[in-house]
């Protein structure tokens, strides 16, 4: 709740106690304070994990090393959030690659890899019922031997909910592209709950990553809904 203070408080700013005081587009208050939330999933603490293994490992590179990385970064893009291009670094490049490499259960590669791209997946198909979730390609590629599916996916979302990619997260371990069902429930439920018939939607994210080089396809989306 908000307060609008007295003359008396004109130049106070922060957090004392249990309030805080601010002041936005000339005007200022006093509201109660607010503390984060320190409750974090296993899964954002092995991703953590991971970003502060590779983050000693790029501090262990020699300075040959960090000059070919800083050198392929000046070949690449990445994508904000917003989905705009822009230049990265030596070292967000090492970050990028280097994670889904050991998402996938390999090595930290010291050496800049030879970066040749991946196609994103064909479309899929989900089914969802009380007793499975199975997702289903359309097609896959001809060779497989370096690529892992990763299927992200949303809580159980409500009937009023029409979009909510952006929720999705990992919550099982890369898979081996197949045309054939995947069964994704148990996995699923562990980490997310089942679907029910007051949270039926569920909004999955899904693409390729390179065990190799650590390359990431572009995204594809698909949602389904329980069925009665």
């Amino acid at each position: 709740m908000k307060y609008i203070p007295s003359i008396a408080f004109e130049e106070m700013s922060g957090s004392a106690k249990g309030v805080t005081a601010a002041k936005v587009k000339s005007r200022k208050y006093i509201r109660n304070r607010g503390y984060g939330g320190s409750t974090r999933t296993s899964y954002q603490a092995s991703v953590k994990a991971v970003f502060k293994q590779l983050s000693q490992a790029w501090k262990g590179l020699t300075n040959a090393q960090i000059l070919a990385w800083n050198a392929a970064a000046n070949t690449a893009e990445g994508r904000s959030v917003l989905g705009t291009k822009g230049k990265i670094s030596g070292c967000n490049l090492f970050m990028r690659l280097n994670y889904w490499v050991v998402y996938c259960g390999g090595q930290i590669m010291t050496a800049v890899p030879t970066l040749a791209g991946v196609e994103a997946p064909a479309d899929a198909t989900v089914v969802l019922s009380s007793s499975a979730m199975t997702f289903t390609l359309a097609d896959i590629p001809s060779d497989v031997t370096n690529l892992k599916l990763i299927i992200q996916a949303s809580e159980p979302q409500g009937n009023g909910i029409t979009r909510a990619y952006s929720k999705a997260a990992a919550f099982g371990d890369p898979l081996t592209p197949v045309t054939t069902a995947i069964n994704i429930k148990s996995d699923y439920d562990a980490k997310c709950g089942a679907p029910s018939a007051g949270y039926p939607k569920v909004f999955f994210r899904y693409f390729y990553v390179n065990t190799v080089t650590g390359e990431k396809s572009g995204e594809k989306m698909v949602s389904a809904v329980l069925s009665a």
